[in-house]
């Protein structure tokens, strides 16, 4: 009986030796596929590890690369702006020219209408009368603004707008200053010249001097406009 018990004794410690060296091994089994699991959650959480969050994260930004060709893109395309707002030098230059001589014409007729038209290099008979056509009633405007004072007006501003300084301020308000008082000055000519040829009957060789200056200076700043705008255009498409 002695030699039974000790031998049930002995059967219950092998199985709990068995039950703890299984139990063990189970749990490091299970403890290790825990480990190698916890990584790839922790990445696909966007945790440190990587992942796919992660890897959405950093594609969203731009690399080095990416931040050093914005920043090179902004001056270029901030200059090609200011370059819509400029001229041939030819066409500074022309410009420059033109607006001078107009203001030399408008300052000897202004000269002339607070003097005497004594003074005008002109014929005073025939169909060519600068006297007549400077002492009419059209030669101040409402009565109140000589023609020749705002002629001088006129070609004050153009020689700032087309002096070299001018032409450097490649400002759009500068830009469409200039050739917006060249049409105001174009249609202004267009009515001195009908108040001449129709109601007054004589003509001013020194009007028609600023007249055709104007003219031309209206069509250089229109025609370097145009040319500017079909850049634009073509730069867009």
């Amino acid at each position: 009986m002695s030699g039974q018990k000790a031998r049930a004794a002995s059967g219950r410690s092998k199985s709990g030796g068995t039950a703890t060296r299984s139990g063990s091994g189970n749990s490091g089994r299970n403890g290790n596929r825990a480990g190698q699991a916890a990584p790839v959650r922790a990445g696909k959480n966007g945790r440190p590890g990587g992942g796919q969050n992660g890897g959405r994260a950093a594609g969203r930004a731009p690399g080095p690369e990416g931040r050093s060709q914005l920043a090179e893109s902004a001056p270029a395309k901030a200059a090609e702006a200011e370059d819509r707002f400029s001229a041939p030098a030819w066409v500074r230059w022309t410009a420059l020219a033109l607006s001078l001589a107009g203001l030399g014409v408008s300052i000897y007729l202004t000269i002339a209408h607070y003097t005497s038209t004594s003074i005008l290099a002109c014929s005073s008979k025939g169909y060519v009368d600068c006297a007549k056509v400077t002492t009419s009633s059209q030669s101040v405007v409402f009565g109140v603004f000589p023609v020749a004072v705002l002629g001088l007006a006129f070609y004050v501003f153009m020689v700032a707008a087309n002096s070299p300084w001018g032409w450097r301020m490649r400002i759009p308000l500068v830009w469409w200053a200039r050739i917006g008082s060249a049409v105001v000055g174009i249609g202004f000519v267009l009515y001195l010249l009908y108040a001449e040829i129709i109601q007054i009957g004589n003509i001013c060789l020194w009007c028609t001097s600023v007249h055709a200056i104007t003219f031309l200076l209206f069509v250089l700043l229109v025609f370097t406009a145009t040319l500017s705008v079909a850049a634009t255009e073509q730069d867009a498409r």
